[in-house]
């Protein structure tokens, strides 16, 4: 498994933007896939964002539009860009890899990055 590790969290108002980052202590580019994810307080985990291969995004409905997943094999590093900020948008942020092919549960998670949106 790959060791992740997310930065780029922080406090911002809404309709502002965040980039996170998600570095790997490693090779990702044999990693189909990748994706974002984030637990609010007092909720269950939330699907944000995957991308696989490289080029194919899929969003969650709460996000489209809004957010953009990308990656950097060369980097070791997957970001996610978020306009457009609400409060709704706070969680904490995780990034996770499906380093087996075999779902993101069993595969790396980073330890998390907090983003809060101040209405």
């Amino acid at each position: 498994q790959v060791h992740l590790v997310e930065s780029g969290g922080g406090l911002v108002q809404a309709g502002g933007s965040l980039r996170l980052s998600c570095a790997a202590a490693g090779s990702i580019s044999s990693i189909s896939a990748m994706a974002w994810y984030r637990q609010a307080p007092g909720k269950q985990r939330e699907w944000v964002a995957t991308i696989t291969d490289g080029v194919r995004t899929k969003y969650g409905r709460s996000v489209k539009g809004r957010f953009t997943i990308s990656r950097d094999n060369a980097k070791n590093t997957v970001y996610l860009q978020m306009n457009s900020l609400k409060p709704e948008d706070t969680a904490e942020y995780y990034c996770a890899a499906d380093d087996y092919g075999l779902g993101f549960e069993l595969g790396s998670w980073g330890q998390g990055t907090q983003v809060i949106v101040s209405s």
